[in-house]
């Protein structure tokens, strides 16, 4: 059995006219998600979250970017039979807490070739339609309601 912690980060990365970053896993083909991750020892859930944006894009925030929100949504779910072997004995659910990194554009990011296999930019609601995970796709179509103040600011 592993030691990994059962609680995560999920990043949606987006721009502000509502395009969503996916990457495709290297352990399970097909499957498309969000930047997603587990913390590490006592680290804050903002300080994972940047861990793993740079992790598994490449992208390299400051801990104050204001560009990147937590969005104060924790899924709990069950964690799927085949990663189960990655946490200590028992374990079967997660805590995943959300975030969104909002871009004024979509950007070519580097991926992390033993974690994933490719990247795509669609629009929130295909992004959603195209996740594997219930959660992420809850998250995407969040978007347009977190978007909202960002197209009535002046």
């Amino acid at each position: 059995m592993g030691d990994k912690q059962p609680v995560s980060v999920l990043v949606v990365i987006h721009t502000v006219d509502g395009q969503a970053l996916l990457i495709e896993r290297a352990d399970k083909p097909g499957y498309w998600q969000s930047v997603t991750g587990s913390r590490e020892g006592e680290e804050a859930l903002r300080d994972t979250a940047l861990r793993e944006l740079a992790e598994e894009t490449g992208l390299v925030l400051t801990r104050d970017d204001p560009r990147l929100s937590d969005w104060g949504l924790v899924n709990r779910y069950e964690i799927y039979p085949h990663w189960r072997h990655r946490y200590p004995e028992g374990v079967t659910h997660n805590d995943e807490h959300v975030f969104g990194l909002c871009l004024e554009r979509p950007v070519a990011v580097t991926l992390a070739p033993r974690e994933h296999l490719a990247q795509q930019w669609l629009p929130w609601d295909e992004a959603a339609d195209k996740v594997f995970s219930p959660s992420n796709a809850e998250a995407l179509r969040m978007l347009p309601q977190k978007l909202a103040p960002v197209a009535a600011r002046p």
